[in-house]
């Protein structure tokens, strides 16, 4: 699952492997998810794959590769004068898991966890395009990067029995806009590796 076309093309046609470009967001990534398990499954496993930007602290660089063990909803809960309180804080947990935190498949992170490094990636509706907002993300989440899909589509797969984890490579930086570093194509050039790296590990599993 990829959110736009061009991560989708980066891709390519590979044997066994469905490809789809859900469109950007948690929405489009949840319900293309569901809808793909549903009229086309079974899978042995769901991959939420495409590009992030690098949070600070991370010490990501562009081209960079990494795997989640979990995706983390950054903005689901509210903010407070003494800070921010997820959803479980809230008494409305978002699932059978921590917080914000969306596990992905135990043993698909430890199949991959030798080929690509193992960060906690966070899915914002808000892309970070100022330092405040990258260092906030950074330090509410715990992650080493965001983008958009990840855990919608981890939860998605993860409510229908199907084993999910996000892969990305690093395409930019976050902070100031203006200060933003971006090498769309590298990383663009990296997806495909990535994913061919991995899918020989993936492809052991049985179909859920």
């Amino acid at each position: 699952m990829t959110a736009v076309e061009a991560e989708a093309d980066a891709i390519g046609v590979l044997d066994g492997v469905r490809v789809v470009a859900a469109g950007v967001g948690r929405t489009n990534a949840a319900v293309a998810t569901v809808l793909n398990i549903e009229r086309h499954g079974p899978f042995r496993a769901v991959i939420s794959a495409g590009l992030a930007g690098a949070l600070p602290g991370s010490d990501l660089q562009i081209g960079d590769m990494l795997a989640a063990d979990c995706c983390v909803y950054a903005e689901e809960g509210i903010d407070t004068p003494t800070g921010f309180q997820n959803m479980a804080e809230l008494g409305f947990p978002l699932g059978d898991f921590h917080g914000n935190a969306v596990p992905c498949d135990a043993e698909l992170v430890n199949a991959v966890r030798d080929v690509v490094p193992v960060h906690r990636i966070a899915t914002v509706a808000t892309c970070s395009g100022t330092d405040e907002a990258a260092e906030r993300i950074a330090a509410r989440t715990g992650c080493a990067a965001e983008a958009m899909e990840g855990a919608a589509v981890v939860h998605a797969a993860k409510m229908l029995a199907v084993p999910a984890i996000e892969i990305r490579v690093i395409s930019n930086t976050t902070g100031h806009r203006d200060r933003q570093v971006w090498d769309r194509p590298q990383a663009l050039a990296m997806l495909r590796g990535v994913i061919q790296s991995i899918l020989p590990r993936i492809e052991a599993r049985e179909p859920a």
